[in-house]
């Protein structure tokens, strides 16, 4: 049987050049998602066997959806595409138990490759990707602890997208007040009096595009 792929992707372009590729190399894109809430929503009704998932997605990024998912599904392999090379992303997936991380300017070459390692049980980095933890490897440097809780960093990304408190909350499935305290954690954590700073913090990590 062919190997059966979800896609999250927000860009419809993106999302259709990656589907031929797949397609063309015999795997089955068994659903397609925008954003990562769909994505968890895709995959606890296939269950499939690898997930490929953008990291910058609105709602829930592709970090967010992978610990869903994985946890939902733990046979699922994850296949992070991203924009982003620099070690805090990468050694971060790598916590959480991503098997491959590929870099978006080099996906149609690494890809393909990416989902055959990853379902031989092993971990496949692009090569811009092996660099920059090489180099952070001989330079000893580590990323600092993210100071949010993966509920925060959630709740962060919604309101940072311009969500209200009532929305956030309908997002999650929590309820209104447990939305406003995580949203007051998160302002406290961070060191930041208003929603402003917590749009510029979740721009220069990537949580959301610009």
């Amino acid at each position: 049987m062919a190997t059966r792929v979800l896609l999250a992707d927000d860009h419809a372009i993106v999302r259709q050049g990656i589907r031929l590729l797949l397609q063309r190399e015999g795997f089955d894109v068994v659903g397609e998602a925008v954003n990562g809430q769909e994505a968890v929503r895709l995959a606890s009704q296939s269950c499939p066997d690898v997930a490929v998932l953008d990291y910058g997605m609105p709602v829930l990024n592709g970090l967010g959806a992978a610990r869903e998912i994985m946890q939902m599904c733990s046979r699922v392999k994850v296949v992070m595409l991203t924009m982003h090379a620099d070690d805090r992303y990468l050694l971060e997936a790598i916590r959480l138990g991503v098997k491959g991380y590929v870099v978006k300017t080099q996906a149609p070459m690494d890809l393909v490759r990416a989902i055959h390692e990853v379902l031989r049980g092993l971990t496949y980095l692009s090569p811009r990707v092996s660099r920059t933890l090489v180099d952070a490897y001989l330079a000893k440097s580590e990323s600092p602890p993210d100071p949010l809780t993966p509920r925060e960093r959630e709740v962060l990304q919604l309101v940072a997208e311009g969500k209200t408190t009532k929305k956030v909350a309908e997002t999650l499935g929590i309820s209104v007040k447990t939305a406003e305290s995580h949203r007051t954690r998160v302002l406290k954590k961070l060191e930041m009096p208003n929603t402003a700073g917590i749009v510029r913090y979740a721009i220069r990590h990537g949580l959301i595009q610009m």
